[in-house]
């Protein structure tokens, strides 16, 4: 049974509302700036933020290592993904902050970015156990926690800080008992482009894309559930059509659906990938690679008028392709590889095909998951 949580007091919600509507703050100049991709070593002995600096046609050169001041994960089962999720790194460009999970200690640590270097600003609790996913919206964060049956818990962002509010925490009410754990945990929480609605994918354990309403007091005490029996939703992110899209493990696929205003999904487009493993999924404008760990590669596809899915092709990783994000200009595209722990990089060309542009080994960094680039 899924249950709202308790509700918090006045002062909290006002101050949610206060600063809800005072709006989003201004980022500095060096916090603009871009050129860096951000990568979580998920290290169970110490979890750190690897920064690259990245060069106009696409290579990488290492920056920075930066603590996080917590430690990493690995759910049972799990070989080249630990974290069995999408987004564990969150980089919110607007108000230049990285936030990272650190799940095996149950915290989430903030980060300033200053171009290619970052500095610690805070560690906070999850609000639960096994953190796995964050989400940014404006001056809300949401995370999600992995264990026992699964939860989310929300932030006001403040400076450089964030702020836990009780009364904006849910559980997801899953069984938390089936095994491999690492198939049936919750696979990430993400904001629809407006704000208004909060996702959350649920894998094998309950088969279902949830759907909460986003408000000032937070989010719905139930979301809308979409059950897609046998799909295993893993991964979501959103076209320039606004359209969702979902990659589902179990059939080896990507959908798209789009998203009602009660929250409700309508399919638009499914196609098979015909590899192993595809659970993650970047999105470059009309185009959208999935990527398939079992198979070590990537899927593009885009979308034709009506909403019909056109492959673009299947491109080579590294083993274990895994995480994966698109710079701002949707010109280059980085993979987690987490079979040796390197991070693989693509130039998209005009037809959406990738061309290889170097790999780096980022240390202690097999299995890992979490890469964002500015």
């Amino acid at each position: 049974m899924r249950t709202p949580a308790r509700l918090a007091g006045a002062c909290s919600l006002a101050l949610a509302a206060g600063v809800l509507l005072a709006g989003p703050a201004s980022a500095s100049a060096g916090d603009r700036d871009g050129g860096a991709v951000f990568v979580q070593n998920d290290s169970v002995s110490g979890n750190a933020i690897i920064a690259y600096s990245r060069a106009a046609d696409g290579p990488l050169r290492q920056a920075g290592t930066y603590p996080t001041g917590g430690l990493g994960g690995a759910l049972d089962g799990a070989v080249v993904d630990h974290l069995a999720s999408q987004g564990s790194v969150a980089l919110d460009r607007q108000h230049g902050l990285l936030y990272a999970v650190n799940a095996g200690s149950d915290t989430v640590t903030v980060f300033s970015v200053h171009g290619d270097s970052l500095a610690r600003r805070q560690v906070v609790s999850s609000g639960g156990a096994f953190p796995a996913s964050i989400a940014v919206h404006g001056n809300v964060v949401y995370v999600l926690n992995a264990r026992n049956g699964g939860s989310v818990q929300g932030y006001l962002r403040v400076g450089d800080a964030l702020i836990r509010i009780p009364a904006w925490r849910r559980s997801l009410g899953l069984d938390p008992t089936p095994t491999p754990e690492f198939t049936h945990t919750p696979g990430q929480v993400a904001f629809t482009p407006d704000g208004s609605k909060l996702i959350v994918t649920t894998k094998g354990a309950s088969n279902a894309v949830d759907v909460f309403s986003v408000g000032l007091g937070g989010l719905s005490a139930t979301p809308i559930v979409t059950e897609l029996p046998d799909a295993v939703p893993f991964a979501v992110s959103f076209d320039n059509h606004q359209h969702l899209v979902l990659t589902e493990a179990g059939p080896n696929a990507v959908a798209t659906f789009s998203v009602g205003r009660n929250g409700t999904l309508t399919p638009i487009g499914r196609m098979a990938t015909g590899q192993a493993g595809t659970c993650w999924v970047a999105v470059a404008g009309a185009r959208f690679y999935a990527s398939n760990a079992g198979s070590g590669t990537l899927s593009g596809y885009t979308e034709r008028r009506g909403g019909a899915l056109v492959a673009i092709g299947n491109t080579a990783t590294d083993p274990g392709t895994v995480d994966a994000a698109v710079t701002p200009d949707g010109r280059h595209l980085y993979v987690q590889t987490g079979a040796n722990g390197t991070v693989d990089g693509f130039r998209i060309d005009a037809d959406g095909s990738l061309t290889p542009v170097g790999s780096v080994t980022v240390p202690d960094a097999v299995g890992a998951e979490g890469i964002a680039a500015s």
